[in-house]
Protein backbone atom coordinates (compact mmCIF):
# COMPACT_ATOMS: atom_id res chain seq x y z
CA UNK A 1 0.00 0.00 0.00
CA UNK A 2 1.32 3.69 -0.97
CA UNK A 3 0.29 6.19 1.86
CA UNK A 4 0.54 10.46 1.04
CA UNK A 5 4.14 10.14 3.37
CA UNK A 6 6.49 12.63 2.33
CA UNK A 7 9.99 11.60 0.55
CA UNK A 8 11.89 11.98 3.63
CA UNK A 9 9.17 10.00 5.52
CA UNK A 10 9.63 7.20 3.12
CA UNK A 11 13.55 7.40 2.82
CA UNK A 12 14.12 7.19 6.71
CA UNK A 13 11.11 4.36 7.18
CA UNK A 14 13.42 2.55 4.06
CA UNK A 15 16.76 2.72 5.92
CA UNK A 16 14.10 1.52 9.34
CA UNK A 17 13.32 -1.58 7.34
CA UNK A 18 16.85 -2.38 6.03
CA UNK A 19 18.02 -2.12 10.12
CA UNK A 20 15.16 -4.38 10.71
CA UNK A 21 16.25 -6.98 7.84
CA UNK A 22 19.46 -6.59 8.28
CA UNK A 23 20.56 -6.68 11.93
CA UNK A 24 17.47 -6.39 14.19
CA UNK A 25 15.51 -9.80 12.93
CA UNK A 26 18.88 -11.36 12.88
CA UNK A 27 19.70 -10.97 16.16
CA UNK A 28 15.76 -11.91 17.30
CA UNK A 29 15.92 -15.20 15.42
CA UNK A 30 19.32 -15.95 16.76
CA UNK A 31 18.23 -15.96 20.62
CA UNK A 32 16.66 -18.13 22.76
CA UNK A 33 12.61 -17.70 22.91
CA UNK A 34 11.51 -15.77 25.57
CA UNK A 35 14.89 -15.00 26.73
CA UNK A 36 15.25 -11.09 28.65
CA UNK A 37 17.85 -9.16 25.82
CA UNK A 38 20.88 -7.77 27.73
CA UNK A 39 22.26 -3.94 27.92
CA UNK A 40 24.79 -5.09 25.98
CA UNK A 41 22.57 -6.18 23.33
CA UNK A 42 20.77 -2.99 23.26
CA UNK A 43 23.92 -1.07 23.38
CA UNK A 44 24.52 -2.84 20.08
CA UNK A 45 21.17 -2.75 18.42
CA UNK A 46 21.35 1.32 19.21
CA UNK A 47 24.72 1.93 17.68
CA UNK A 48 23.91 0.18 14.72
CA UNK A 49 20.59 2.33 14.58
CA UNK A 50 22.61 5.49 14.61
CA UNK A 51 25.03 3.67 11.46
CA UNK A 52 21.89 3.29 9.66
CA UNK A 53 20.76 6.99 10.37
CA UNK A 54 17.94 6.22 12.15
CA UNK A 55 18.18 6.73 15.85
CA UNK A 56 15.44 9.37 17.86
CA UNK A 57 14.23 10.12 14.22
CA UNK A 58 11.48 12.02 16.41
CA UNK A 59 13.55 13.93 18.79
CA UNK A 60 14.96 17.68 17.26
CA UNK A 61 18.38 17.65 16.32
CA UNK A 62 19.30 19.97 18.73
CA UNK A 63 18.56 17.42 21.82
CA UNK A 64 20.27 13.80 19.52
CA UNK A 65 17.50 12.95 17.26
CA UNK A 66 17.23 13.16 13.30
CA UNK A 67 14.25 16.43 13.76
CA UNK A 68 11.58 14.72 11.75
CA UNK A 69 8.18 15.83 12.07
CA UNK A 70 5.70 13.65 14.27
CA UNK A 71 3.65 13.06 11.06
CA UNK A 72 7.17 12.16 8.98
CA UNK A 73 8.47 9.88 11.94
CA UNK A 74 4.94 7.10 12.14
CA UNK A 75 6.60 5.03 9.40
CA UNK A 76 9.40 4.34 11.06
CA UNK A 77 7.36 3.98 13.93
CA UNK A 78 5.83 1.14 12.42
CA UNK A 79 8.81 -0.62 10.92
CA UNK A 80 10.41 -0.41 14.76
CA UNK A 81 7.33 -2.42 15.77
CA UNK A 82 7.92 -5.73 13.37
CA UNK A 83 10.45 -6.85 16.42
CA UNK A 84 9.85 -5.97 20.36
CA UNK A 85 13.59 -5.00 19.28
CA UNK A 86 13.14 -2.69 16.85
CA UNK A 87 12.16 0.21 18.97
CA UNK A 88 14.39 -0.26 21.41
CA UNK A 89 16.97 0.08 18.71
CA UNK A 90 15.56 2.62 17.23
CA UNK A 91 14.84 4.49 20.85
CA UNK A 92 10.92 4.74 19.57
CA UNK A 93 10.01 2.35 22.63
CA UNK A 94 7.20 3.07 25.04
CA UNK A 95 7.38 4.85 28.21
CA UNK A 96 10.56 6.73 27.29
CA UNK A 97 9.69 7.82 23.62
CA UNK A 98 6.26 9.52 24.95
CA UNK A 99 8.32 11.01 27.84
CA UNK A 100 10.90 12.11 25.56
CA UNK A 101 8.03 14.12 23.61
CA UNK A 102 6.63 15.84 26.93
CA UNK A 103 10.39 17.32 27.97
CA UNK A 104 10.18 18.46 24.59
CA UNK A 105 7.00 20.47 24.80
CA UNK A 106 6.82 21.32 28.78
CA UNK A 107 10.67 21.18 30.03
CA UNK A 108 12.70 24.17 30.43
CA UNK A 109 16.12 25.16 29.07
CA UNK A 110 17.69 23.22 32.12
CA UNK A 111 15.18 20.26 32.58
CA UNK A 112 15.71 19.65 28.71
CA UNK A 113 19.73 19.48 29.17
CA UNK A 114 19.56 16.89 32.30
CA UNK A 115 16.91 14.60 31.16
CA UNK A 116 15.68 14.89 27.92
CA UNK A 117 19.51 14.61 26.04
CA UNK A 118 20.23 11.82 28.12
CA UNK A 119 17.11 10.21 27.92
CA UNK A 120 17.53 10.50 23.89
CA UNK A 121 21.25 9.18 24.36
CA UNK A 122 19.76 6.20 26.14
CA UNK A 123 22.08 6.82 29.49
CA UNK A 124 18.87 7.39 31.67
CA UNK A 125 16.16 5.14 31.55
CA UNK A 126 12.23 7.25 32.61
CA UNK A 127 8.74 6.06 34.08
CA UNK A 128 5.43 7.99 33.96
CA UNK A 129 3.66 7.75 37.29
CA UNK A 130 0.16 8.68 36.93
CA UNK A 131 -1.96 5.70 37.14
CA UNK A 132 -2.76 4.67 40.98
CA UNK A 133 -4.49 1.76 42.72
CA UNK A 134 -8.39 1.11 43.61
CA UNK A 135 -9.98 3.85 44.37
CA UNK A 136 -7.33 6.11 42.63
CA UNK A 137 -6.69 7.77 39.33
CA UNK A 138 -7.35 5.62 36.19
CA UNK A 139 -9.54 5.29 33.88
CA UNK A 140 -11.20 8.17 35.17
CA UNK A 141 -8.08 10.44 35.94
CA UNK A 142 -10.33 12.80 37.92
CA UNK A 143 -9.96 10.01 40.85
CA UNK A 144 -6.38 11.19 41.93
CA UNK A 145 -5.49 11.34 45.35
CA UNK A 146 -2.00 11.75 45.34
CA UNK A 147 -0.60 15.00 46.76
CA UNK A 148 2.25 17.66 45.96
CA UNK A 149 1.58 20.51 48.41
CA UNK A 150 4.15 23.48 48.34
CA UNK A 151 6.54 23.75 51.48
CA UNK A 152 9.03 27.20 51.11
CA UNK A 153 10.92 26.44 47.33
CA UNK A 154 10.14 22.57 47.80
CA UNK A 155 7.14 20.31 46.78
CA UNK A 156 6.37 17.69 49.05
CA UNK A 157 4.46 14.46 47.47
CA UNK A 158 2.23 12.03 48.70
CA UNK A 159 1.08 9.21 47.09
CA UNK A 160 1.03 6.08 45.87
CA UNK A 161 0.81 4.72 42.22
CA UNK A 162 1.15 1.57 40.47
CA UNK A 163 1.22 0.25 36.72
CA UNK A 164 4.14 2.90 36.10
CA UNK A 165 6.01 1.19 33.25
CA UNK A 166 9.42 1.13 33.34
CA UNK A 167 9.26 1.89 37.10
CA UNK A 168 11.51 -0.48 38.48
CA UNK A 169 14.32 0.39 36.41
CA UNK A 170 13.90 4.28 36.05
CA UNK A 171 16.42 6.77 36.70
CA UNK A 172 13.92 9.86 36.37
CA UNK A 173 9.85 9.51 37.24
CA UNK A 174 7.69 12.07 35.74
CA UNK A 175 4.87 12.39 38.58
CA UNK A 176 1.11 13.32 38.35
CA UNK A 177 -0.14 14.82 42.04
CA UNK A 178 -2.98 16.98 42.99
CA UNK A 179 -1.55 20.82 43.81
CA UNK A 180 -4.55 22.68 43.87
CA UNK A 181 -7.47 20.51 46.27
CA UNK A 182 -9.72 23.46 45.50
CA UNK A 183 -10.01 23.25 41.76
CA UNK A 184 -11.43 20.63 39.42
CA UNK A 185 -8.56 17.86 39.78
CA UNK A 186 -8.21 18.44 35.69
CA UNK A 187 -7.15 22.49 36.25
CA UNK A 188 -5.50 21.47 39.60
CA UNK A 189 -2.70 18.85 39.01
CA UNK A 190 0.80 19.45 38.41
CA UNK A 191 3.58 17.29 36.10
CA UNK A 192 7.06 16.46 38.91
CA UNK A 193 10.28 15.26 38.16
CA UNK A 194 10.89 12.87 40.51
CA UNK A 195 14.89 11.35 40.88
CA UNK A 196 14.16 7.96 41.33
CA UNK A 197 16.58 7.55 43.99
CA UNK A 198 14.85 10.49 46.11
CA UNK A 199 14.13 10.30 49.83
CA UNK A 200 10.81 8.97 50.08
CA UNK A 201 10.20 7.07 46.82
CA UNK A 202 9.88 3.25 47.35
CA UNK A 203 9.65 0.86 44.30
CA UNK A 204 7.49 -1.65 46.22
CA UNK A 205 7.31 -4.37 43.64
CA UNK A 206 7.16 -4.80 39.78
CA UNK A 207 3.71 -5.94 39.61
CA UNK A 208 3.45 -9.23 37.96
CA UNK A 209 1.71 -9.06 34.54
CA UNK A 210 1.34 -10.62 31.03
CA UNK A 211 3.75 -9.94 28.32
CA UNK A 212 7.31 -8.39 28.81
CA UNK A 213 8.67 -10.02 26.13
CA UNK A 214 12.26 -10.51 25.63
CA UNK A 215 12.48 -7.44 27.02
CA UNK A 216 11.49 -7.61 30.65
CA UNK A 217 10.09 -4.53 30.66
CA UNK A 218 8.45 -3.96 34.36
CA UNK A 219 5.52 -2.02 35.63
CA UNK A 220 6.16 -0.89 38.92
CA UNK A 221 4.19 -0.14 42.54
CA UNK A 222 6.08 2.84 43.69
CA UNK A 223 4.58 4.53 47.04
CA UNK A 224 6.06 8.33 47.74
CA UNK A 225 6.42 9.47 50.84
CA UNK A 226 6.69 12.82 51.76
CA UNK A 227 9.39 13.02 48.51
CA UNK A 228 10.73 16.50 48.78
CA UNK A 229 11.78 18.18 45.10
CA UNK A 230 13.07 21.37 44.27
CA UNK A 231 10.79 23.96 42.69
CA UNK A 232 12.85 24.03 39.30
CA UNK A 233 11.46 20.20 38.85
CA UNK A 234 8.01 21.10 38.47
CA UNK A 235 7.29 20.31 34.52
CA UNK A 236 5.45 22.65 32.59
CA UNK A 237 3.04 25.26 34.24
CA UNK A 238 1.40 24.37 38.02
CA UNK A 239 -1.82 23.36 37.79
CA UNK A 240 -1.58 22.14 34.20
CA UNK A 241 -0.50 18.98 34.74
CA UNK A 242 -3.40 17.36 32.59
CA UNK A 243 -2.74 19.70 29.63
CA UNK A 244 0.23 18.66 29.05
CA UNK A 245 0.18 14.81 29.56
CA UNK A 246 -2.58 15.44 26.99
CA UNK A 247 0.30 16.51 25.01
CA UNK A 248 1.58 13.28 25.66
CA UNK A 249 -0.85 10.59 25.75
CA UNK A 250 -2.06 12.07 21.90
CA UNK A 251 0.49 11.35 20.01
CA UNK A 252 1.95 8.43 22.05
CA UNK A 253 -1.31 6.94 21.11
CA UNK A 254 -0.45 7.26 17.55
CA UNK A 255 2.76 5.83 17.94
CA UNK A 256 2.25 2.88 19.48
CA UNK A 257 -0.95 2.68 17.05
CA UNK A 258 1.80 2.49 14.24
CA UNK A 259 4.17 0.20 16.34
CA UNK A 260 1.36 -2.12 16.90
CA UNK A 261 0.37 -2.18 13.40
CA UNK A 262 4.51 -3.10 12.45
CA UNK A 263 3.95 -6.00 14.87
CA UNK A 264 0.65 -7.46 13.55
CA UNK A 265 2.22 -7.09 9.83
CA UNK A 266 4.86 -9.16 10.97
CA UNK A 267 2.88 -11.73 12.41
CA UNK A 268 0.76 -12.09 9.40
CA UNK A 269 3.95 -12.18 7.31
CA UNK A 270 5.01 -15.25 8.98
CA UNK A 271 1.58 -17.17 9.40
CA UNK A 272 1.55 -16.03 5.50
CA UNK A 273 5.02 -18.05 5.22
CA UNK A 274 3.64 -21.13 7.50
CA UNK A 275 0.64 -21.82 5.40
CA UNK A 276 2.26 -21.60 2.24
CA UNK A 277 4.97 -24.20 3.40
CA UNK A 278 2.61 -26.58 5.88
CA UNK A 279 0.37 -29.23 4.17
CA UNK A 280 -2.90 -30.58 5.37
CA UNK A 281 -5.65 -32.76 4.27
CA UNK A 282 -3.80 -32.72 0.65
CA UNK A 283 -3.27 -28.94 0.18
CA UNK A 284 -1.12 -26.53 1.64
CA UNK A 285 -2.66 -24.46 4.42
CA UNK A 286 -2.75 -21.53 2.51
CA UNK A 287 -5.04 -23.28 -0.53
CA UNK A 288 -7.67 -23.04 2.21
CA UNK A 289 -9.98 -20.84 1.51
CA UNK A 290 -11.39 -19.93 5.32
CA UNK A 291 -7.64 -18.95 6.18
CA UNK A 292 -7.25 -16.90 2.85
CA UNK A 293 -10.53 -14.96 3.66
CA UNK A 294 -9.71 -14.14 6.90
CA UNK A 295 -6.35 -12.85 6.34
CA UNK A 296 -7.83 -10.97 4.05
CA UNK A 297 -9.68 -9.64 6.55
CA UNK A 298 -6.51 -8.63 8.23
CA UNK A 299 -4.59 -7.13 5.77
CA UNK A 300 -8.19 -4.55 5.19
CA UNK A 301 -8.24 -3.48 8.48
CA UNK A 302 -4.54 -2.91 9.00
CA UNK A 303 -4.67 -0.79 5.86
CA UNK A 304 -7.78 1.36 7.30
CA UNK A 305 -6.20 1.45 10.23
CA UNK A 306 -3.03 3.48 9.06
CA UNK A 307 -4.57 6.10 6.98
CA UNK A 308 -7.18 6.85 10.26
CA UNK A 309 -3.79 6.91 12.22
CA UNK A 310 -2.03 9.31 9.30
CA UNK A 311 -5.19 11.52 9.01
CA UNK A 312 -5.02 12.21 13.25
CA UNK A 313 -1.62 12.96 13.15
CA UNK A 314 -2.63 15.28 10.06
CA UNK A 315 -4.87 16.93 12.12
CA UNK A 316 -2.52 16.99 15.08
CA UNK A 317 0.37 18.60 12.75
CA UNK A 318 -2.42 21.21 11.88
CA UNK A 319 -2.72 22.19 15.50
CA UNK A 320 -5.95 20.67 16.26
CA UNK A 321 -5.81 18.00 19.28
CA UNK A 322 -7.57 15.65 17.39
CA UNK A 323 -9.07 13.71 20.66
CA UNK A 324 -11.93 11.88 18.73
CA UNK A 325 -10.03 10.72 16.13
CA UNK A 326 -7.45 9.76 18.42
CA UNK A 327 -9.81 7.98 20.38
CA UNK A 328 -10.88 6.54 17.19
CA UNK A 329 -7.24 5.37 16.05
CA UNK A 330 -6.32 3.50 19.81
CA UNK A 331 -9.80 1.53 20.14
CA UNK A 332 -9.72 0.48 16.81
CA UNK A 333 -6.37 -0.53 15.95
CA UNK A 334 -5.67 -1.91 19.40
CA UNK A 335 -8.31 -4.64 18.26
CA UNK A 336 -7.65 -5.27 14.51
CA UNK A 337 -4.33 -5.92 15.70
CA UNK A 338 -5.03 -8.11 18.30
CA UNK A 339 -6.50 -10.25 15.89
CA UNK A 340 -4.17 -10.26 13.37
CA UNK A 341 -2.18 -11.49 15.99
CA UNK A 342 -4.48 -14.09 16.75
CA UNK A 343 -5.11 -15.06 13.89
CA UNK A 344 -1.44 -15.35 12.98
CA UNK A 345 -1.10 -17.28 16.73
CA UNK A 346 -3.55 -20.14 15.03
CA UNK A 347 -2.31 -20.16 11.92
CA UNK A 348 0.52 -21.50 13.19
CA UNK A 349 -1.26 -24.01 15.22
CA UNK A 350 1.81 -25.15 17.51
CA UNK A 351 4.34 -23.44 16.86
CA UNK A 352 2.25 -20.27 16.98
CA UNK A 353 2.03 -20.99 21.01
CA UNK A 354 6.05 -21.93 21.23
CA UNK A 355 8.80 -19.69 21.53
CA UNK A 356 10.76 -20.36 18.56
CA UNK A 357 8.64 -17.85 16.44
CA UNK A 358 7.80 -13.98 17.89
CA UNK A 359 4.04 -14.81 17.74
CA UNK A 360 3.88 -15.90 21.60
CA UNK A 361 5.70 -12.84 22.84
CA UNK A 362 3.61 -10.70 20.16
CA UNK A 363 -0.04 -12.22 21.68
CA UNK A 364 1.28 -11.16 25.26
CA UNK A 365 2.14 -8.11 24.33
CA UNK A 366 -1.08 -6.56 22.07
CA UNK A 367 -3.16 -7.67 25.02
CA UNK A 368 -2.22 -5.06 26.73
CA UNK A 369 -3.14 -2.22 24.09
CA UNK A 370 -6.72 -2.21 24.65
CA UNK A 371 -5.87 -1.07 28.21
CA UNK A 372 -3.11 0.49 28.63
CA UNK A 373 -3.15 4.66 27.23
CA UNK A 374 -6.62 4.21 27.11
CA UNK A 375 -8.83 1.25 27.81
CA UNK A 376 -11.36 0.71 24.62
CA UNK A 377 -14.19 1.77 26.74
CA UNK A 378 -12.95 5.21 27.73
CA UNK A 379 -12.08 5.85 23.94
CA UNK A 380 -15.58 5.17 22.63
CA UNK A 381 -17.15 6.98 25.71
CA UNK A 382 -15.21 10.00 24.16
CA UNK A 383 -16.33 8.97 20.42
CA UNK A 384 -20.22 8.44 21.89
CA UNK A 385 -19.65 12.08 23.29
CA UNK A 386 -18.97 13.64 19.89
CA UNK A 387 -21.53 11.34 18.42
CA UNK A 388 -24.36 12.37 20.06
CA UNK A 389 -23.35 16.24 20.58
CA UNK A 390 -25.11 17.55 17.53
CA UNK A 391 -28.30 15.83 17.20
CA UNK A 392 -30.98 16.77 14.45
CA UNK A 393 -34.55 16.63 15.76
CA UNK A 394 -35.59 17.29 12.34
CA UNK A 395 -34.47 13.60 11.48
CA UNK A 396 -37.70 12.47 13.56
CA UNK A 397 -40.06 15.02 12.02
CA UNK A 398 -42.28 12.33 9.98
CA UNK A 399 -42.82 10.25 12.70
CA UNK A 400 -46.48 9.74 14.54
CA UNK A 401 -46.23 10.99 18.56
CA UNK A 402 -48.49 9.36 20.84
CA UNK A 403 -51.68 11.58 21.33
CA UNK A 404 -50.56 13.43 18.48
CA UNK A 405 -52.78 12.17 15.13
CA UNK A 406 -51.31 12.63 11.76
CA UNK A 407 -52.72 15.31 10.20
CA UNK A 408 -54.68 14.69 6.72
Amino acid sequence: MRYDDSERAQAVASRARELMDEVVLPIERARAGGVTISSGTVAELREAAREYEVYAPQIPKAHGGMGLSFRDALPTFEEAGRSLLGSVAMRVDAPDEGNMHLLELAGDDLQKETYLEPLVAGELTSGFSMTEPMQGAGSDPKMIQTTATRDGDEWVIDGHKWWTTQGVEADILIVLARTNPDAHPYEGCSLFLVPADADGVEVLRDVPHMGGGNRGASHAEIRYDGVRVPDEHLLGDLDHGFVHAQERLGPARLTHCMRYSGMAQRALEIAKAYLSEREGFDSTLSDKQSLRHRIADAETNLHVARTAIRDAADRIAAGDQARVQVSMCKVFTANVTQDAIDLAVQCCGANGIGKDLPLSDFYESIRQFRIVDGADEVHRRVIARAAFDDVSDEELEPLTRFGTPTST
